[in-house]
C-alpha cells in the first residue's frame, strides 16, 4: 500500500469521517526539506468527523498526528490538516 492509502485506511479506522480527501502535495515542495524523489513525503488531508467535532483545533491536530504516527516514523515529513464540521 502506498502512504496516501495508509494514511486513509488509519483514518478512516480510528475516526469513521463522513468526508476524507488526502492529497499528495509532495511534488510542490521540490528541493524543500524532507522532500524525496518518487513523493509521499507532503500531504494535505480534508476531514469531517463527529469524532473530531467536540476537540479544539490543537486537540484535534494532535488527535490525527498521533493516529499517523507510523507514517511519520517512516518518513512522512508534512501534513496539512483542514478538518470540517459534520
Amino acid at each position: 500500500m502506498n502512504v496516501a492509502g495508509e494514511i486513509e485506511t488509519a483514518l478512516r479506522e480510528k475516526f469513521a469521517p463522513s468526508h476524507l480527501e488526502v492529497i499528495d502535495e509532495s511534488d510542490r515542495h521540490r528541493g524543500h526539506a524532507g522532500w524525496r524523489e518518487g513523493g509521499n513525503t507532503h500531504f494535505r488531508i480534508r476531514i469531517s468527523s463527529s469524532a473530531l467535532d467536540a476537540l479544539s483545533r490543537v486537540e484535534q491536530h494532535r488527535a490525527i498526528n498521533a493516529v499517523l504516527k507510523p507514517q511519520f516514523d517512516a518518513g512522512l515529513h508534512a501534513l496539512a490538516i483542514e478538518v470540517g464540521k459534520t
